[in-house]
């Protein structure tokens, strides 16, 4: 059950059937590189199914129709945290070819369980933050310290938190409430909420370190 305020689960058939694929340990990096796949777009019609339309007219091949488009007052910016967002951003640049992407780059200190950032492709100033519409992407909240990092990052910029959403494919609930503690307004789309975090900061049940089963770095 989802207790979460502006937590939003993906529980599509297809994505629980995915998820089963990518839990398993013995999938292999390309059945586990597809199956996520399948499952970041259903996450990405979840994040996006609130983004502004304006009325248009256009011609058909019989006669003029009113029609809708994505309004052009709006920028979405794509922001993956390396290096496992960047299978998101695969999806997100099919499903958005117009948005922009800016990568993020940090990796989590496996002692103290705090973000180390080393790449940061933001803009030190953003013209009209007002106007600009957040995905970040993640494939793993955990902790919750990467993603707040994030966030507050954009929020620095002067980007209303409603404007940013946080898509992972699996949550842990003290990354969650960890979130929602410091930034409330932000909507978090994710396929499942797991369990809990081990001792050592680790989803459970999980599916074990997601980028390196993405780019099959798993070290026997």
């Amino acid at each position: 059950m989802n207790k979460f305020k502006n937590v939003y689960v993906v529980n599509h058939p297809l994505c629980c059937h995915n998820l089963s694929i990518i839990r398993d340990k013995n999938t292999s990096a390309e059945v586990f590189r597809n199956a996520i796949r399948r499952i970041t777009y259903l996450l990405f019609y979840k994040a996006t199914e609130d983004l502004e339309l304006e009325d248009i007219k256009i011609e058909t091949p019989l006669e003029t129709c009113n029609a809708q488009k994505l309004s052009t007052k709006k920028e979405v910016i794509i922001a993956p945290i390396l290096r496992a967002g960047l299978i998101f951003s695969d999806i997100a640049n099919d499903i958005m070819p117009f948005a922009t992407v800016r990568h993020i780059g940090m990796y989590r200190d496996e002692e103290t369980l705090t973000p180390i950032w080393y790449y940061n492709k933001i803009p030190i100033e953003f013209e009209n933050p007002n106007d600009k519409i957040i995905l970040i992407l993640d494939p793993m909240l955990a902790t919750g310290n990467s993603a707040i990092d994030s966030i507050k990052l954009f929020i620095n910029k002067g980007v209303p938190e409603q404007n940013i959403r946080f898509v992972s494919l699996i949550s842990a609930p003290e990354g969650l409430e960890n979130v929602q503690q410091n930034y409330p307004n932000i909507k978090i789309i994710t396929a499942h909420i797991d369990d809990r975090l081990n001792e050592h900061g680790y989803i459970c049940p999980g599916l074990g370190d997601a980028g390196d089963r993405i780019f099959n770095t798993v070290e026997n």
